[in-house]
């Protein structure tokens, strides 16, 4: 089944994100970027499989990726691998089937990973926890705090993975720190991860704060907290519902009330330092989306998160 190649799935015999080149013919590429199209968690509007490819054509409208915070274009650092062929119809076996692909490639590649819907993430947070052998420091953008105990009467799914993820032990609560959050839910459920010592800024909290000097409090405490206990290498997942439904209508879960893509770019911009080791965007839904608003939004926040990592690169160089 894992052979199959479902229809559509995004192949680089199209132009990759920025328009990079197949994985095989940059082998030695800084980032490398995966789609992993599969939405079968999905709650509410399906779609989320058809993000992978939406995402890659905006970003070939970033002219020569030349990025005006980072002064640099990452293009030449950039291959595609196009997306992973994946059982369609079992979450038990998209994982099962995905866990080997992702320690193949997480061991190689600083990735970056194309949704599909959030319950992705739980299966490459395991290879990466397996990668540096400790819990990894978590940065979650999300109108969801995603830790409920169960999704819709079934063990796991794309509202669980948080939770999964620190009783598997694969981040440390504490190092955690989750932006966005709006959506209704039990207090013990919203609150999860502040009960275990972490970060919570919700969209309400951050309501006006929007440039760097406004948001510098949110970027100052995270980056303490990390360089405290000893800068253990950090992840990123941005479920594209995070932004406002007038950033992001294309998205199976919209929440009235959330953040603004310039919020979320500041935010990126200002994390750019710290040791982020992969991240992955999720929940971007095409079918529901409006004047290709929500497929721009998400090619420029992960443009910017590699220009950020390519400048510190450069750096070090």
């Amino acid at each position: 089944m894992s052979d199959y190649q479902f229809a559509y799935l995004t192949s680089t015999s199209h132009p990759g994100f920025l328009n990079a080149p197949p994985l095989e013919t940059r082998p030695d590429a800084a980032f490398v970027v995966a789609g992993i199209a599969w939405d079968g968690s999905t709650t509410n509007r399906p779609g989320a499989r058809l993000g992978p490819y939406q995402i890659r054509r905006a970003s070939h409208m970033l002219c020569d990726a030349g990025h005006p915070v980072f002064d640099l274009s990452p293009s030449d650092l950039v291959a595609d691998l196009g997306d992973l062929p994946l059982p369609n119809t079992s979450i038990e076996r998209m994982r099962e089937t995905l866990a080997p692909m992702a320690k193949a490639l997480v061991d190689k590649h600083h990735m970056v990973w194309l949704g599909g819907d959030h319950s992705i993430t739980l299966p490459l947070l395991r290879a990466y926890r397996a990668k540096v052998g400790r819990p990894l420091a978590l940065v979650h953008f999300d109108a969801h705090c995603d830790t409920w105990p169960d999704h819709a009467g079934e063990p796991s799914g794309h509202g669980t993975w948080v939770c999964d993820a620190v009783n598997e032990g694969l981040i440390d609560p504490t190092l955690t720190v989750q932006i966005g959050l709006r959506s209704a839910g039990a207090k013990e459920i919203r609150q999860y991860i502040a009960d275990r010592g972490g970060l919570i800024y919700t969209a309400r909290d951050l309501r006006g704060l929007d440039n760097t000097r406004e948001l510098q409090h949110v970027m100052d405490a995270f980056r303490s907290r990390v360089q405290k206990a000893d800068a253990p290498p950090v992840y990123l997942s941005l479920d594209i519902d995070c932004l406002d439904p007038a950033y992001a209508p294309g998205t199976g879960t919209p929440e009235p009330g959330g953040l603004s893509t310039s919020q979320v770019l500041t935010l990126l911009e200002g994390w750019s330092d710290l040791d982020f080791i992969g991240m992955d965007l999720c929940e971007v839904s095409p079918p529901f989306d409006h004047a290709e608003l929500t497929s721009n939004a998400a090619s420029t926040l992960i443009w910017t998160y590699i220009s950020g990592q390519a400048a510190k690169r450069a750096t070090k160089a």
